[in-house]
């Protein structure tokens, strides 16, 4: 069992860790305020070579997997972005560059995966609907044979970055499900202009991730032509679940991300900090003892992040360790941010100091992409053994 990095490894996380650092705090907090897409910063990734870390190279990525871009994730929202930086990697390099390498056309691949790399095209996917939630099984929006194609119908809810995206990933049912088939049966995935007639969205007030906006989508029959479908007809399913649980990855590395940050500034504050006229509030064991509780906890979620991602990347299931870390990182990540708030007392509820917008963006990877709850339930059954209690 090998845990040191390689030499190329070091240098994706040392080039990574420059990257972030040009665009910081303040970079972040403007951006936040603003309610602006950092495309600055993601263009600067796409040039350093990161945003295509697992495509492969004869489409202008890397070559490498999903162990480097835990590493690549992680080193970008410790710099300073924090989770959000973690979500323009699932909405290019996982909804985009995971679907197409795996599912897509030859064509998509030489066509689009170069311009992703490049910055040049950015993604979203439509999935999640009011009605179906978590269960995704149970979504309504239909695609409807048309000639050739197919005509969606529907409506989809909290979708990032739909206004700034060039292509949407969308899933839809193709075929009802027939008595004595499998849910899983009749789903399929196209990969469509969002500048497409009949697809329209109206933005969601949010909480945090203020630099990528959240929509709904409805689609009034909306054309979809047959070179858009991604994989098999009907057998979307389990092709989306390749996309996911990339997702589920991406989204652990930059809770770590985030969480490892929150603990800099807090213990940062708290070594520098006087009340009463004596030591630092960092010698308070009061003020220790969470943050280390969390420090421990984000680096088991590391390592159980990593164990995934290489499960991944040589061809196996990796389901129960990607849920776990993720379960473990995103209450670790907002417990921390919270206590670093704490330590700061009223300054922490100051934009000034950054913790309250790494605690806002935090706050909803606790039940995005997928909740606590759901997490705790496929352990029960997967690991456990127990009965299906949903």
């Amino acid at each position: 069992m090998q845990f040191s990095l390689s030499e190329e490894q070091q240098m994706i996380i040392d080039t990574s860790r420059k990257v972030g650092e040009a665009f910081g705090l303040e970079y972040w907090r403007k951006k936040d305020a603003e309610k602006a897409y950092p495309s600055e910063c993601w263009q600067a990734i796409c040039d350093a070579g990161l945003a295509g870390a697992m495509l492969r190279e004869e489409y202008g990525g890397g070559g490498l997997g999903l162990v480097e871009t835990a590493l690549i994730v992680e080193e970008l929202c410790a710099a300073g972005g924090g989770a959000t930086v973690s979500q323009i990697f699932m909405l290019n390099p996982v909804f985009g560059g995971v679907a197409i390498s795996k599912y897509g056309t030859d064509q998509m691949r030489k066509e689009w995966l170069p311009k992703l790399c490049s910055g040049e095209m950015r993604f979203c996917m439509a999935l999640t609907e009011p009605d179906a939630g978590t269960n995704s099984l149970e979504i309504s929006t239909v695609a409807r044979p048309d000639g050739d194609g197919w005509r969606v119908t529907g409506q989809k809810i909290w979708i990032t970055a739909v206004g700034e995206a060039d292509k949407m990933l969308v899933v839809a049912r193709t075929s009802p499900v027939a008595e004595g088939q499998k849910k899983t049966h009749g789903m399929s995935l196209f990969m469509i202009d969002r500048d497409r007639e009949g697809l329209s969205y109206t933005p969601i007030d949010k909480l945090g991730t203020n630099t990528l906006p959240s929509s709904q989508v409805f689609f009034d029959n909306v054309r979809v032509e047959p070179h858009e479908l991604i994989g098999d007809v009907d057998g979307g399913w389990h092709q989306l679940l390749d996309v996911l649980n990339a997702e589920r990855i991406v989204t652990t590395a930059g809770l770590i991300g985030t969480g490892r940050l929150a603990i800099r500034l807090g213990a940062d504050y708290a070594k520098d900090r006087k009340v009463f006229g004596g030591a630092p509030i960092g010698t308070y064991q009061s003020l220790q003892f969470p943050m280390a509780q969390h420090w421990a906890e984000l680096e088991a979620a590391k390592l159980l992040n990593l164990k995934a991602a290489w499960l991944g990347d040589t061809g196996a299931p990796y389901g129960s360790e990607s849920n776990a870390a993720k379960l473990i990182a995103s209450q670790a990540a907002s417990a921390v941010a919270e206590h670093s708030m704490q330590i700061m007392g009223g300054m922490g509820y100051s934009k000034e100091m950054h913790v309250e917008r790494l605690w806002r963006d935090a706050r909803l990877f606790r039940f995005a992409p997928v909740s606590e709850q759901m997490i705790l339930n496929y352990i029960a059954m997967a690991n456990l053994g127990l009965p299906r209690s949903y």
